[in-house]
């Protein structure tokens, strides 16, 4: 546990301590303590007003983008989850074997023929461009199934098309709330996935008004490796800055829906 622990802590530890750093502590003083003189809202400041500051633009680019994609591929693989498991039709096994297979497809395979498919239609250079493909979850779809299998029962189904309710407005009356568990773990993982999503972006996006955090600070990254930003080489803490500045708000929600992930993971474990 301690050697878990200690693998994902670590470069955590180390990405806050380098962010109280400027350029010259970064490669003078030890990586896991502080310099001397720690300037960590400096560096902060710095980040946020570099270049008319474009950070801010990218963090809520990404907020935006992440956002967006997680509600949409969460109501997406619950809806799509929820006809798998509560309806009959025929080749619905094949069907969704198909699908559940798509996991096994590495998102990095689907980039350039998606780049191509978006490219006939005009949607490259444009926010479409990144969330489109995030509204896509196999993965999702198949712990939705799982999860609404025990999770809304059939009674409970069979009493409201008594009562006349029409099928979209059982599930989005009675079946999306008794999905909510499974669908903040579907939420959490697709903003996860399209928080750090790095290669998309790249491909899809020209503009950098648009881009997001991740290909933002590679940008910067670049700038820092070629003596960009002068030859002061003050685009290093930026950089170290920027990462720190990224991740609050991914630790933020998860601290805020752990429960429900947990619950919603454990979905489907047991068997009545």
């Amino acid at each position: 546990m301690f050697a878990a622990l200690a693998y994902f802590l670590l470069p955590l530890v180390w990405l806050l301590i380098s962010s109280t750093k400027n350029t010259q502590d970064l490669f003078t003083t030890f990586g896991l303590w502080f310099s001397r003189s720690p300037q960590l809202l400096a560096n902060v400041e710095a980040t946020v007003t570099h270049d008319g500051g474009v950070f801010l633009r990218w963090l809520l680019n990404t907020v935006l983008y992440a956002a967006v994609s997680a509600i949409g591929a969460a109501l997406l693989a619950a809806a799509a989850g929820y006809g798998f498991a509560k309806f009959r039709f025929r080749g619905d096994s094949a069907w969704f074997n198909l699908v559940v297979g798509a996991v096994m497809v590495p998102t990095t395979a689907l980039a350039i023929p998606t780049y191509l498919l978006f490219a006939q239609v005009g949607l490259v250079d444009t926010p479409w461009a990144v969330i489109l493909p995030s509204l896509v979850n196999p993965f999702g779809l198949f712990l939705m199934r799982v999860y609404a299998q025990d999770a809304v029962p059939d009674h409970v189904i069979e009493a409201a098309r008594i009562d006349g309710a029409g099928e979209w407005r059982i599930f989005g009356q009675i079946a999306l709330r008794l999905l909510a568990p499974g669908l903040v773990t579907v939420v959490l993982f697709t903003l996860v996935a399209t928080w750090n999503n790095y290669f998309l972006p790249l491909i899809m996006l020209n503009d950098p008004k648009l881009y997001p955090v991740t290909v933002g600070l590679a940008s910067w990254a670049a700038q820092a490796q070629n003596g960009g930003a002068g030859a002061s080489g003050e685009m290093l803490p930026l950089v170290v800055t920027g990462s720190l500045l990224s991740i609050v708000p991914l630790v933020v929600a998860f601290l805020l829906l752990q429960r429900y992930w947990q619950s919603g993971l454990a979905a489907g474990s047991v068997k009545q």
